[in-house]
């Protein structure tokens, strides 16, 4: 008696699938009606809905003292995000660490702010670097955000990405603990590389 062959696992046969994109309005109404909520600490990132990774205390520490410092800097002047929600385009809305906006009477109450608001965004990475600067950094530059600032910091140093372009930025300079940094449109203003990133371990 001839034995048959078994029939090939179905999980070896490679089956064709199309992600889901969301629309930014998409998101939005998924926040409205319950379905995200805060403590889901997600963000859309071009079509996809991505989990924010956990921070760690480095990370904390660092928003406290940029928060700090911009708020001195610019003296009410202008308004300073504390990672809250931007939106860029149609498929995405990104919650960057921080942003400095154009003053709004009523603190972008009926929409949130976009592109066109913003002076200068800051991403913090520690374990997300990668993602930091080859997806949300050309993202804000396509979308034409005048200043994003990348604080890595494990290298302790700043990278100020300027001149945005369709395809990201065009410059990038790297500020070194030690360095000086100028806040946007608050001439004369500067901030100290090494409060921002922290003492070396």
């Amino acid at each position: 008696m001839t034995a048959m062959a078994e029939p090939a696992l179905a999980s070896a046969i490679p089956v064709p699938h199309e992600r889901r994109l969301f629309s930014r309005e998409e998101y939005e109404r998924l926040v409205e009606v319950g379905v995200l909520g805060p403590d889901d600490r997600v963000e859309l990132i071009e079509g996809e809905i991505v989990r924010m990774t956990p921070m760690n205390s480095p990370h904390a520490a660092c928003i406290r003292a940029l928060t700090h410092m911009l708020e001195q800097a610019v003296e009410g002047r202008l308004q300073v995000s504390v990672q809250l929600p931007l939106r860029v385009g149609d498929f995405s809305e990104p919650q960057p660490d921080l942003a400095l906006l154009k003053p709004s009477p009523d603190f972008y109450r009926s929409r949130h702010p976009e592109p066109a608001d913003v002076l200068l965004v800051i991403e913090i990475s520690d374990t997300t670097l990668a993602f930091d600067r080859e997806v949300k950094i050309p993202l804000y530059g396509r979308h034409g955000v005048p200043e994003t600032w990348l604080v890595d910091l494990a290298a302790r140093r700043i990278e100020v990405h300027r001149d945005p372009r369709p395809s990201g930025y065009k410059t990038m300079e790297r500020v070194e603990a030690g360095e000086t940094l100028r806040v946007p449109d608050c001439e004369g203003v500067v901030l100290s590389a090494s409060d921002i990133v922290g003492a070396s371990l």
